[in-house]
């Protein structure tokens, strides 16, 4: 089996996408994957390892069959899971479909879906009857081919806090080798 460090964030932006533009810094999910950059950045500690930075940048202006989906395939294969970042921002983009598709689908990547519009995790998990909140659910319908696959690998359901994705990076339950059994996981309220 391939050696598997890394974190591979999946994240909606716009197309074409050019990092170095302001497009790019305007789309939210992406500035959120910025964000984990930055935590990484201030605190080494923190257990991010960007799989995006495993190979050489790609542009939505290159060709998709030969350049870009070959390096999302390379990324997603050094990768021990998936940081999935959906939001009301979030596109059903033809990235993100092939992300989870080979992500989930073929390499069996667990997924730590962040939420970042909300804060607590009463926000994610109706605390009393133990379960996903509707608002949640409704969000799995951007990505149809992430609401399909969650009954393949462990999905972990969390807000956007610093502490509680430090503890999902850290946990073995959540990655590719040490992987929990498949279902809908998330940290009780």
């Amino acid at each position: 089996m391939a050696y598997r460090s890394g974190n591979y964030t999946a994240f909606y932006v716009s197309e074409p996408f050019h990092e170095s533009t302001l497009g790019a810094h305007a789309t939210k999910d992406f500035l959120y994957y910025n964000l984990l950059r930055a935590w990484k950045e201030k605190d080494k500690s923190f257990p991010f390892i960007d799989s995006h930075q495993k190979n050489y940048n790609v542009r939505d202006g290159s060709d998709w069959e030969k350049t870009l989906k070959p390096r999302l395939h390379d990324r997603l294969n050094s990768s021990k899971n998936i940081i999935l970042f959906l939001s009301s921002s979030t596109k059903n983009s033809r990235a993100l479909r092939e992300e989870i598709t080979f992500g989930v689908g073929e390499l069996g990547l667990p997924v730590i879906v962040v939420y970042p519009e909300y804060d607590d995790k009463s926000d994610i998990v109706n605390c009393q009857s133990k379960t996903i909140q509707s608002r949640i659910q409704k969000l799995w319908g951007i990505l149809p081919a992430f609401r399909d696959s969650m009954n393949e690998v462990p999905t972990l359901h969390i807000p956007l806090k610093k502490e509680l994705i430090s503890l999902a990076l850290n946990n073995e339950n959540f990655m590719v080798n040490s992987k929990r059994d498949a279902g809908i996981y998330f940290y009780p309220c």
